[in-house]
């Protein structure tokens, strides 16, 4: 299972889509991270221990020093009880948001050009809308998310084989599917086409403590 570097340079990829600058985007997750542990109460020891991510990991995120992984992102929001997409949200939601097609945040890159864009994200209920691309062959793997999570997809063209927990599903051009996002899960790109996906995750409501 590997997971690159959050790549969110200033300019266009290599589709001509336009990536939000990556400095912005890092301070913006030092500074949502920081504002949700300190709203819990929340010690750094604390986060640690409730999201598997190391202590001195949570120190650099919070400084805003390097780009964590979308895996780290996953087990802060999931630790958090919240999305990915409110970790990474440079400003406020306002009453009505709307996201043009290169205004996405790019959180995976593909080692032969694919990618994961989170477009939007809302709070109630928590959920993120995704737009996936992978290179012919390619593939992407992922952790368990929260406890109750589900993965609904729409794919737009290509073929794209989907791996949950040692099942095997083959969905095509035009079809939709429904995972458990809080299984071991995975998307791979099958054939000669790229693939590309709308994906909506919901991430159930924390529990009360």
């Amino acid at each position: 299972m590997i997971y690159r570097p959050l790549a969110i340079p200033g300019g266009a990829d290599q589709d001509g889509a336009r990536v939000p600058d990556q400095e912005a985007v890092t301070r913006a997750i030092a500074a949502n991270v920081r504002a949700a542990r300190t709203a819990r109460r929340w010690s750094l020891d604390t986060l640690a221990s409730r999201s598997g991510v190391s202590k001195s990991v949570l120190v650099a995120v919070e400084q805003g020093k390097g780009n964590p992984c979308i895996g780290t992102l996953w087990r802060l929001s999931d630790a958090f009880g919240t999305t990915l997409a409110r970790l990474v949200e440079v400003v406020d939601e306002p009453p009505l948001r709307v996201v043009e097609p290169d205004e996405g945040v790019a959180l995976w890159q593909g080692a032969d050009g694919g990618r994961g864009v989170l477009l939007l994200g809302d709070t109630t209920p928590p959920a993120e809308l995704w737009d996936w691309r992978l290179r012919p062959g390619e593939e992407h793997h992922s952790e368990p998310h929260a406890p109750g999570t589900r993965e609904l997809l729409h794919l737009i063209e290509g073929a794209v084989e989907l791996r949950v927990a040692g099942s095997v599903g083959m969905l095509r051009a035009g079809g939709a599917a429904v995972l458990a996002g809080d299984q071991p899960h995975g998307y791979v790109a099958v054939g000669d086409e790229p693939c590309r996906f709308t994906m909506t995750v919901l991430v159930p409501p924390p529990l009360p403590e």
